[in-house]
């Protein structure tokens, strides 16, 4: 559709050239760079996630034929950024973050990095938290899941007090961390979890309520929506 608007406050336009013809269809000069920009933005993050994917696969994949690494943003839904590693030393959330060449300082739960203190412990529990539940949910057993934090980066991990209930490691090190966890899975259960995770009905759980929305109630010669209560005549 094209709209013509008019200069001046004269309701009819005394010539062409007063006329401003706007496509209303068509997008702003504007709004077409931020698109551009927005969907260069999500190629180079989806870039930088695969190749960290495949990194971690390659750190995780020197334990040994047991160890599994998946993709939870491939499994759950893009809103996941962590991986999950699963092999005799247990299940793992590794939420891994890239410092560059900045010297990271914790203090418990407190993370801080050039003045700021970015919530990485509460993000790497949420991953964790959030997994389990998956896990648990689909295998009818609670499953539980350690929150791991690996930092990628040159600078320097100080330590003024650990958080509780979350590894925190250099990247590199990641391997050395998950294999001194020992064995606590038997091979049997590394499979059944590695297949539960790899499951698609596992990440993706059914709203009843959204469903119960869409149902349509009927009485005799009458259709009732979900919305409306039927009442007796």
């Amino acid at each position: 559709m094209t709209d013509v608007l008019f200069r001046g406050q004269d309701s009819q336009p005394e010539g062409y050239e007063d006329r401003v013809i706007v496509d209303a269809g068509r997008p702003t000069p504007i709004d077409w760079v931020r698109t551009r920009k927005a969907e260069r933005d999500t190629r180079r993050e989806e870039a930088a996630h695969n190749r960290l994917y495949r990194r971690v696969g390659s750190l995780i994949g020197h334990l040994g034929d047991e160890w599994h690494v998946l993709d939870l943003r491939e499994l759950g839904g893009t809103e996941r950024t962590g991986f999950l590693a699963v092999g005799p030393g247990g299940v793992f959330a590794v939420t891994v973050k890239d410092h560059g060449r900045s010297r990271v300082a914790f203090a418990g739960d407190v993370v801080q990095i050039d003045g700021k203190r970015p919530r990485y412990v509460e993000e790497a529990r949420r991953e964790a938290r959030a997994t389990s539940e998956a896990l648990s949910r689909s295998a009818g057993v609670s499953i539980p899941v350690m929150p791991v934090l690996a930092f990628a980066g040159s600078g320097k991990i100080s330590f003024y007090g650990v958080p509780k209930g979350c590894l925190v490691t250099a990247y590199h090190e990641l391997p050395r961390v998950l294999n001194a966890r020992g064995q606590r899975l038997a091979t049997e259960t590394v499979d059944k979890v590695y297949a539960l995770a790899t499951h698609p009905a596992t990440w993706y759980q059914v709203d009843y309520n959204e469903l119960a929305e869409g149902y349509r109630w009927y009485r005799e010669g009458e259709q009732v929506g979900t919305d409306k209560r039927g009442h007796s005549e």
